[in-house]
C-alpha cells in the first residue's frame, strides 16, 4: 500500500515539475487564474512563504503573506492547485524554522535580521550574498591588480631631455 502511494505521489508531482521546491522564508511571486463571469485573467501575489505543510503529500499546502497597505494578507492554497500558472521564486532566505508564523506579528526590520538572505547561484552550497559579493570584489581587485602590471609606465618627452 505504502508504495502505490508513493507511486501517486511521484505521478502527481510530475505533472507540476515546473515549480520550484519551496521553503519558509522564500519570497515568491504566485500567477493566480482568476475567472470572473465570462472572463479569466491572471492576478500576481507576491509574498513570502511563512509555511509549507505536507511536503511529501500529494497535496502540499503553502501559506504566503504579504503586508498591501499596512495590512496583511495571506494567502493559503494547495501547491497542485489548478488555479496556479506559475510560481516564480524572487528570493532564497535562510530561516531556522520550518514556519515562520511568528513573522505575522514582527516589522519588516526586524525579519531582515532574522533572515538572512541567500544567493541564489550558491542557495545549494548555502553561502549568503555577503560572502559571493566580498569574492566578486576580491575578484576584481586581482584583475586589476593584474593589468596595472601590465601596463608599462609612460615616459613623456620633457623627462628624456
Amino acid at each position: 500500500m505504502r508504495q502505490e502511494i508513493v507511486q501517486f505521489n511521484t505521478k502527481l508531482r510530475a505533472k507540476r515539475a515546473d515549480l520550484p521546491e519551496l521553503q519558509a522564508g522564500d519570497v515568491v511571486k504566485i500567477y493566480r487564474n482568476i475567472k470572473e463571469g465570462n472572463k479569466e485573467r491572471k492576478q500576481l501575489f507576491q509574498g513570502m512563504v511563512i509555511a509549507v505543510k505536507g511536503g511529501q503529500s500529494s497535496s502540499p499546502i503553502i501559506t504566503v503573506r504579504k503586508v498591501s497597505s499596512g495590512v496583511g494578507v495571506e494567502l493559503v492554497l494547495p501547491l497542485l492547485s489548478p488555479q496556479i500558472d506559475r510560481i516564480e521564486l524572487v528570493k532564497r532566505t535562510k530561516a531556522r524554522r520550518s514556519k515562520l508564523y511568528y513573522v505575522r506579528t514582527k516589522s519588516a526590520k526586524v525579519l531582515g535580521k532574522k533572515l538572512k538572505e541567500v544567493a541564489f547561484d550558491v542557495a545549494k552550497a548555502g553561502k549568503e550574498v555577503k560572502d559571493v559579493v566580498k569574492e566578486v570584489q576580491e575578484a576584481a581587485q586581482a584583475e586589476a591588480g593584474a593589468q596595472q602590471a601590465d601596463v608599462a609606465p609612460v615616459v613623456s618627452e620633457s623627462e628624456t631631455k
